[in-house]
Order: structure tokens, then sequence, then C-alpha cells
């Protein structure tokens, strides 16, 4: 007859594999705070680039041609208003200015597409297929960038879309970016949309996380700073992505699946370059004019676009309201930004949009954008 161990026995051993595995739990959970720790240390410092090694010095110590202005266009196919761009550039100094253009894979500027000979084969050769919403946008942002930064010259990089004018003539536009040792970013908290998601933790902290314009103006050790990123973009790419149109019948999904919804040219810059530490080196607003529809109801607020300027509404009167703006305020923040450059007084914007081909003849016709001698200087 077998025989059995007293109960406290059986008591004892339980007792005593009940504790090792708690052990071997509580281990194995410090373990796994300590990696999350580690890298969160190691991937939210500003990492090593080229950008630490060209180019960070100010303006004044550049040596070499002129400093210049690389206007940046992101088309989406041709460059519906280069007329009005063309007698912009021509009021200006070609040795103070490059073009780039990102446009649709294999389309070319030439006689045949444009009718200004200043977008003259300026297409990027590496362009890629953009959809709007997508990473894709960054991407070209990116590509864009990288070509501009090939020129040692290049010292401003202004971002434009194919529907955007300038305010101003060039010479205007040129001092007032060179005068400015800052970039021109907006740039806030992102308190009501809610696109931050944790599965961007460690890489992007969610107290780092911004919101603004896409269109931008940057120093060029910032530019560096954006087309030398490896831990950021990756993020953006797989866990910042808008989420497709619902039909009308299925809103109720919405709700039941609190489907998330990013948009990664409003977030990228702006994120990337508050990570860096770079806030004081940016002046947080944008130089480009857009305005919304803010009687849209709330429902639509999800697809809310800029207005449009049509030749209807793009007179003088209009282009004189936008230029005597002078300051911006962000409800999240509850911040006033009073525009500056180099510490002095300007008006916040240089560029405006989203412009027809019908309000960009107008503003030609009334003489609205004019061609004037470039009288910038360099020292």
């Amino acid at each position: 007859m077998a025989r059995r161990s007293p109960p406290q026995l059986h008591t004892s051993r339980r007792g005593v594999v009940s504790f090792r595995w708690k052990l071997i739990t509580a281990l194995s959970a410090s373990l796994c705070v300590l990696a999350l720790f580690s890298i969160y240390h190691r991937q939210s410092r500003p990492v090593p680039s080229l950008s630490a090694a060209r180019s960070r010095i100010p303006l004044h110590k550049y040596s070499g041609d002129r400093p210049k202005i690389a206007f940046l266009f992101l088309a989406r196919h041709d460059l519906p208003l280069d007329f009005l761009w063309d007698r912009f550039f021509k009021g200006g100094d070609e040795r103070n200015l490059s073009i780039y253009v990102h446009s649709t894979p294999g389309f070319v500027f030439d006689e045949g597409t444009t009718r200004s000979h200043f977008f003259h084969n300026r297409q990027l050769k590496n362009s890629i297929e953009v959809v709007w919403g997508e990473a894709s946008m960054i991407a070209a942002e990116r590509l864009l960038l990288a070509s501009a930064l090939e020129e040692p010259s290049n010292q401003r990089f202004v971002l434009l879309s194919d529907s955007c004018v300038p305010l101003y003539d060039f010479g205007y536009i040129y001092t007032y970016l060179m005068s400015s040792p800052k970039s021109f970013v907006d740039s806030f908290l992102d308190t009501k949309d809610q696109r931050y998601t944790m599965k961007m933790f460690p890489v992007i902290p969610k107290e780092k996380w911004r919101k603004g314009s896409q269109w931008i103006s940057l120093i060029r050790s910032h530019a560096e700073v954006i087309v030398n990123d490896d831990t950021v973009f990756p993020v953006f790419q797989k866990f910042c992505k808008r989420s497709l149109p619902l039909d009308p019948s299925n809103k109720w999904l919405y709700l039941k699946h609190r489907r998330h919804n990013c948009i990664p040219d409003e977030h990228y810059v702006q994120t990337l370059l508050t990570m860096r530490g770079l806030k004081s080196e940016m002046e947080r607003r944008t130089v480009t004019y857009t305005t919304w529809n803010l009687l849209a109801k709330k429902a639509e607020a999800k697809s809310w676009h800029p207005l449009t300027f049509t030749s209807d509404n793009s007179g003088a009167k209009e282009i004189e309201e936008i230029k005597k703006i002078n300051h911006v305020y962000y409800e999240t923040e509850y911040r006033t930004e009073w525009c500056r450059a180099n510490s002095k007084p300007v008006p916040c914007f240089l560029f405006a949009r989203k412009f027809t081909r019908g309000a960009a003849m107008r503003l030609l016709s009334e003489g609205l954008v004019e061609s004037s001698t470039d009288t910038t200087t360099t020292s």
C-alpha cells in the first residue's frame, strides 16, 4: 500500500513552486521595463547624422557663391501657375535661387509642358507616386530636400504646392527669409484630433507629438536633419495613416471601431524637429497663408480642405487683407505668435494657396505680383 505524504508537506511544496514562479515573473517584468527604458533613451536622443558635420554655421560665415533660396514645388502633374512664377523669378537674380519640382514619375518640364524656362528640366529624376494623406507625401518632401542639399549654396528651403502664389516680389521674400537665422515651421500641440497612437512609442514620445501646416521654410541644418532621419520616418510609414472615407450608411462603424486617422504631412516635420530639441531654432508659424471653411459642420470637419481663391475673390482687397496679418493665434496652446523675422515685426505671410489659374491671371493683370529689380545684398 502506497504511503501518502502528510498534507503539510504538499502545502509546503506548492508554496515553494508558487514562490519560484512569482520570482521568475517579477524578474522577467523588470528586465522588460529596463529594456524599454534603454530603447526609449537610445531612440529619443538626437541621432548622429550628416547634419552634425555639415553646414551648421551662421549664414554670414557661409563661403562660396551667394546663398540661395531653394524653391521646392510639390506638383500633381504640371505647374498650372508657371506663368505667374515666371514673372516672379524674372524679378530676382538667378544667382540667388534654385528650383526643384517633384511631379509624376516620368513627367518632364520642357517647352511642351511649361511656359517658363525657369522650370525646364527641374523635375526630380527619382520622383515617386504620391497619395494625399499617406507617408508618400513626406517621402516626396524628403526627396526634394535631398536634391536641394546637393547644392552647397542653397541655404533656405521653401516647400510650395502647385497652387501657391507669392504675395511679394523676389527681393522682399529673399531678404525676409535670409535675414532670419530660424526656420518657419507651423508647430503646435495636437490635443483634439488624437492622431497619436501608443504604437509609436518609444521612438516618438507622446509629449513630443506636434501638428502644423506642411508648408515650411527651413534653414539648411534643419533640412539635413529631415533628410538624414532614419528612425522617425519609418514609424510614420507604419503607424500614421489616414482612414479611408466611410460609406454614409456605415458611419456607426466609425464610432464602434474608433478608427485611427492620421495625416503624416501635418505632423512629421514638426514632431521630428521637436524631438531633436530644435524648438528654439524655429519661428513656430508658416509663411504660407491658407484659409479654411470655418462654417463647415462638425460632421464635415474630418474632411476639411482649404478654400480656393478664384478670379472673383483674389483682388487687391483680399490680397491686402492677407498682407496685413501680423499674428497667429493657436487655440490648443492659448498662444499668440507675433510674426517676426530676426526679431523684427513683419507680415506673417509671403505666399498663399490655393489659387486657380483664373485667380493667378487676375493677380498679374492687376499688378498684384510685380517683377522688380532685385536689391538684395549679401555679406
